[in-house]
């Protein structure tokens, strides 16, 4: 990708964004000011913040490793993946099985300019970034590069992780996640992690909603609408838990009280 190109793209710098601002809470550069004062205030009502992301990150590698490894995965399509860090889809995947295809998915464009640390792809796998959004999941699937990449006659992931909790009510998102599944054939899965208010206490939740400010485009659910979007598929084990629960027997121990994540995570396999 050029420069003049990434000049090019519309940043709004004064605003914060979901994406820079998480990576900021992972020690990232790619945020700005706004962003970061949008996270120190969010961090100051919901101290353990950064711990949430960072456990975030860690789901996310033990699904794609399960899902690997053990389920025999060789394709992922990732809905807002966000900013490039450590342990990405494909470099958990395709240190596994080189020969893994990732599809990448976000309309940020941040994500966009640093797109290239996405395709890095083994010589024997293929990976690729499309500029959409969850809620047109038509354009998704019709879209070429998709067709290029992954063979949807063959299980696929779908990662949805952090990333559904910013689409409204209004617009639907169980319709956009079923039409998703609907693409995809038996024996794909489903890997969701999704913030919810059931472990946080009133005053918390207070301070955040002030912190977030009206304009927040957060959107918490409770377990009965997470689990709404696993309708029809089979939970894996340990089902639908605090996010820093599942399947974390192998990290380090005691495990993050739920309180201070504030997620669920599950993941599904479509029968």
């Amino acid at each position: 990708m050029t420069s003049e190109f990434a000049a090019s793209l519309p940043i709004d710098t004064s605003t914060a964004h979901p994406a820079r601002r998480y990576d900021y809470w992972l020690g990232g550069k790619d945020n700005f000011a706004a962003d970061r004062a949008s996270g120190d205030a969010i961090a100051a009502a919901f101290p353990t913040a950064r711990l949430a992301v960072l456990e975030n990150r860690a789901f996310l590698r033990r699904a794609v490793t399960h899902l690997t490894k053990d389920a025999g995965v060789r394709q992922f399509l990732d809905i807002g993946t966000g900013l490039p860090s450590a342990n990405n889809t494909h470099e958990v995947a395709q240190a596994l099985a080189p020969e893994t295809r990732v599809v990448y998915v976000d309309n940020d464009p941040m994500v966009l300019v640093h797109a290239r640390a996405l395709l890095t792809s083994t010589p024997e796998g293929r990976t690729t970034y499309l500029d959409a959004d969850l809620r047109d999941p038509e354009r998704i699937l019709a879209d070429e590069n998709l067709a290029d990449v992954l063979d949807l006659s063959q299980p696929v992931a779908l990662m949805l992780v952090a990333v559904l909790h910013f689409v409204d009510e209004s617009a639907d998102p169980y319709a956009k996640v079923a039409r998703l599944l609907d693409a995809l054939p038996s024996g794909s899965y489903l890997v969701m992690s999704h913030g919810t208010n059931d472990f946080m206490d009133p005053a918390t939740r207070a301070a955040l909603d002030k912190a977030e400010g009206p304009s927040s485009d957060f959107h918490a659910r409770d377990r009965a609408r997470i689990e709404r979007f696993f309708d029809g598929l089979e939970l894996l084990e340990p089902g639908l838990v605090p996010l820093a629960e599942w399947r974390a027997e192998e990290e380090p121990q005691p495990r993050p009280a739920a309180r201070d994540i504030a997620q669920y995570a599950a993941v599904g396999r479509k029968p």
